[in-house]
């Protein structure tokens, strides 16, 4: 098909996505939906109408010609997950695309750069290789050797591509021919292993050679038999390892060679003698097998692994980003410590490991011990870690410059104590290395308050990391599991600092796996067999309705609705089974307001917040969510059962926790903010609550109270309700409890609680005292909506539509921020001095935005020097409670507001 050669448009079309990914490899969603993002230099651009071509030979996609599927010019201004609409297609198949635009004025745009996306194995019957274990005798009971297992092949033409389908119980790394395959870390991920076990897919066609070739594999414990969730329990989904690995070659001539794990492959121990989660890894280079990766490796003293029957039933296709090395931290200072230990600090605490750079001679053994904080005395401080150790061991093999970093273990540490190193190590033989998810980076905030720089700082860190492969609660004890209530309250700011769509798509996809046939859903997940045994608690489990709402606003995509559909209605199902009369007692184990500032146990009455108020005000909030997914989805008569139910449930709230004067529950603060933002009070007292809440702030010094839920809230409950100022004031507060605290203390990431390590430099019960917590850092969440004033308008989710709102307080004189949006970079930036404020804002190509403005008068504000009415891209004023609302198209602006007279 020919096409009539027209003006282009200005419109510049990028950012080419298949589901959640440029050019993936192995996906098996179906219809896969592709998505893009434009750009132009005017003003109010926008997308009319797209066309997309999809072919399997990029040469007649260069020509074209979309011979797999030709979308036509589609009438819309939509951009995102648009399904193709081709043929079904097979296991392996590519797809090469492109999309083109037409502008407001009609004029198409050039076609965008190819793109591609790749089809999975999507049958368990296109699994021709076996699973096999290594056969090698081991105590199960405890951390052993690494097995490492080989098989070789023959490439006997010309190959045309070639991949590798791969997935293992444990952890696997995967060499060819000598060198690793991929820099992926802790494959193949952590989900819930007996009802969705990920494979990934490499393309090996350039690692193939004419000849023998061959293919190397280390399995380590990983999450599947190392201690998980509790340190004095291993194997909790099994106790062997098992490798499963499938190589398909195409050759230039149209055969296809299939080359797969089973009978012929060998196994042997090699030099990780053990590595733990938790523990660390031992590695003794003395016992390194140089060329076993390679063809002429000579293993006639490899044992024969062991075929295994494990299911096939349950792989699914990678989804979401993979763990990689990110970065490397230089130490700041090497010393020695009080009791004469020798320790690196890092100046950061992140996740990840030690990378040592040592020489000396063999069997020289190095230990590296990691820690977050030192004690009062200026030691090393590690009994917050519990029973995890977090030391590796590197014995040396001698003859020159060696180099190690673990394989399958992480740490949680800003310290690093070394011991046995031959002489003095300086500070380039030790590098951190940062660890984590490779989330897209998706934000900035910046402002005139450095303590509150530092604290976006802190947050980013501590979420990077906590989300290493599922968003975990803490990276250094003896946990490391992902609890749901942590995720839910800090899932909002999550998704300003990083793009968390995929991570979160597939998270929740192991939640709903996780849930009871009754629909209960578990504290963590995923859930590990044996220790998790909680079901229900409010603000955790309702992480199953909250979240999928998240990512769908932030996103804009309704298929994650669509995909947790069951399984959101299964928890709210739970909870309306269980609950009395409209209110919902807590379940056993509820962990109410967690680590609220006055309750050493949260399951006690006064004084916190009473736990059957925060069920019931979750079983409100999750029900009125899912009234309005249900409403998005076209499912009207459940949303109409969802309304009456939300109905039932507020009228019960009040009934039951809240008295004729406006006091609500036991008089918390966090009854207060459950109260009022999730909106169960009628306007007169909603207002009493609201006043209730800020005087209880002030009088306490303007000190708050809350846990891991009301902290979530209580700034977005007073600045929506008329105390701005009081927020502020919460913020900017530098004395324990507050946000600003640890920072005082020298903190590079969240505590998990409010004060850690105390003034006086003891520490909190170190049971249970993370210093990198990311729940507390939910606060992100205001700086970015409130502070900057970047926030999604509900009836145009994914910021296709813009609320630029920012609401200057307390001591800032300016705040910056800049959010990638689904559309593309969203920017804000505004200051004041005496009878001015400027605000600066940057809108995406096919966007708009609301604009609010702090004058009572359009006659006050200009735009890049013009009046207001008058600028280009205006496209409406109008008024609000607070001041103008200008609606303005794409581009760049630069408002000028006179707020007082000269």
């Amino acid at each position: 098909m020919s096409y009539r050669v027209l003006p282009l448009s200005s419109l510049r079309v990028c950012g080419l996505a298949c589901e959640y990914a440029a050019n993936p490899l192995g996906i098996q969603a179906w219809p896969p939906r592709l998505s893009w993002r434009l750009e132009s230099p005017a003003r109010s651009a926008v997308q009319t109408a797209y066309q997309i071509l999809v072919a399997d030979d990029p040469l007649a996609l260069s020509q074209d010609n979309g011979a797999q599927w030709d979308s036509g010019r589609v009438q819309t201004e939509a951009s995102r997950f648009q399904p193709y609409g081709g043929a079904r297609l097979g296991s392996g198949r590519r797809c090469y695309w492109k999309v083109r635009a037409w502008d407001g004025q009609g004029q198409a745009s050039a076609w965008s750069e190819t793109a591609f996306w790749e089809m999975g194995l999507l049958r368990a019957a296109d699994w021709q290789a076996h699973w096999i274990e290594p056969g090698l005798p081991e105590d199960v009971s405890l951390p052993g050797p690494a097995p490492m297992l080989r098989g070789t092949f023959v490439v006997d033409g010309a190959v045309r591509s070639a991949r590798v389908y791969i997935t293992s119980h444990g952890l696997y790394e995967l060499a060819l021919n000598g060198a690793r395959v991929s820099d992926w870390l802790f494959r193949p991920g952590w989900t819930a292993y007996a009802r969705r076990l990920q494979y990934q897919t490499y393309d090996v066609t350039d690692a193939l050679r004419l000849g023998p070739n061959a293919i190397g594999v280390i399995l380590g414990d990983g999450w599947y038999r190392s201690y998980v969730g509790s340190a004095f329990q291993r194997n909790n989904y099994g106790d062997r390892l098992a490798l499963l690995a499938q190589m398909v070659i195409t050759y230039a001539d149209g055969r296809v060679q299939v080359v797969g794990t089973g009978p012929g492959w060998k196994a042997a121990a090699g030099p990780i003698l053990k590595s733990d989660n938790y523990n660390g890894e031992e590695y003794d280079a003395r016992l390194e097998r140089t060329g076993w990766t390679e063809a002429g490796y000579d293993d006639h003293d490899w044992s024969p692994v062991k075929l295994a029957d494990h299911s096939l039933d349950t792989l699914v296709a990678q989804e979401g980003p993979p763990v990689r090395r990110i970065q490397e931290i230089r130490p700041i200072a090497l010393f020695r410590t009080p009791d004469g230990t020798l320790v690196a600090d890092m100046g950061q605490n992140f996740t990840g490991w030690t990378r040592l750079r040592v020489q000396g001679p063999a069997g020289t053994a190095v230990t590296l011990r990691h820690a977050e904080v030192l004690d009062a005395a200026g030691n090393l401080y590690t009994t917050n870690l519990n029973t995890a150790q977090q030391t590796d061991c590197y014995v040396l093999k001698g003859g020159g410059v060696e180099v190690f970093e673990p394989h399958f273990s992480y740490h949680g540490f800003r310290y690093v104590a070394v011991a046995g190193y031959p002489g003095e190590p300086a500070l380039d033989d030790l590098t951190g290395i940062v660890v984590h998810s490779d989330m897209p980076p998706a934000g900035q905030f910046e402002c005139s308050h450095p303590l509150i720089n530092q604290l976006q700082r802190n947050l980013v860190w501590s979420q990077k990391s906590n989300f290493l492969e599922v968003p975990t609660d803490c990276p250094q004890r003896d946990e490391r599991v992902s609890y749901t209530g942590d995720a839910q309250v800090f899932m909002r700011t999550g998704a300003f600092n990083f793009d968390l769509a995929g991570l979160a798509a597939r998270w929740l996809k192991d939640l709903a796996a996780d849930q009871t046939a009754e629909g209960a859903v578990p504290h963590v997940t995923p859930g590990v067999p044996g220790v998790t045994r909680d079901f229900g608690a409010a603000g955790w489990a309702d992480a199953a309705v909250i979240c999928p709402w998240i990512i769908y606003q932030c996103y804009g995509d309704q298929g994650i609705l669509a995909q947790q559909y069951d399984s959101m209605a299964a928890w709210v199902g739970w909870m309306r089974q269980r609950a009395r009369e409209g209110v919902l007692r807590a379940a056993p184990g509820d962990y109410g307001d967690w680590l609220a500032v006055l309750a050493p146990d949260p399951r006690w009455p006064n004084p916190v917040t009473n736990t059957d108020l925060i069920a019931t005000a979750y079983f409100a909030y999750s029900t009125r969510l899912m009234q309005q997914t249900a409403a998005v989805l076209g499912r009207a008569e459940e949303a109409a059962d969802y309304a009456a139910l939300l109905a039932h449930v507020k009228a019960a709230f009040k009934r039951e926790f809240v008295t004729p004067g406006g006091r609500v529950g036991a008089d918390t603060q966090t009854g207060y903010v459950l109260a009022l933002a999730f909106e169960l009070l009628p306007p007169e007292l909603a207002a009493e609550a609201a006043r209730r809440l800020a005087d209880d702030v002030r009088r306490r010094g303007n000190q708050l109270t809350t846990g891991f839920l009301g902290s979530a809230l209580l700034p977005h409950a007073l600045s929506q309700h008329g105390y701005l100022d009081v927020a502020y004031a919460l913020l900017e507060r530098t004395e324990y409890p507050s946000w600003l605290y640890p920072i005082t203390q020298g903190a590079t990431t969240i505590w998990e609680r409010w004060d850690g390590q105390r003034p006086d430099s003891t520490f909190q019960d170190a049971s249970m005292n993370s210093f990198n917590h990311y729940a507390y850092g939910a606060i992100g969440d205001w700086l970015y909506r409130v502070v900057a004033g970047i926030e999604i308008d509900p009836q145009a989710p994914g910021y296709q539509r813009i609320i630029i709102h920012p609401r200057p307080g307390g001591s800032l004189t300016h705040a910056r921020a800049a959010h990638d949006s689904p559309y593309g970079r969203i920017e804000t930036g505004w200051k004041r001095a005496p009878g001015v404020f400027e605000l600066a804002v940057t809108l995406p190509a096919n966007t708009e935005a609301l604009v609010h403005l702090p004058a009572a008068s359009a006659s006050q504000v200009t735009e890049s020097g013009v009046p207001l009415r008058l600028a280009e891209g205006v496209r409406e004023v109008g008024t609000a409670d607070d001041g103008l609302v200008a609606r303005v198209g794409a581009g760049r602006y630069a408002f000028r507001v006179k707020t007082t007279e000269e």
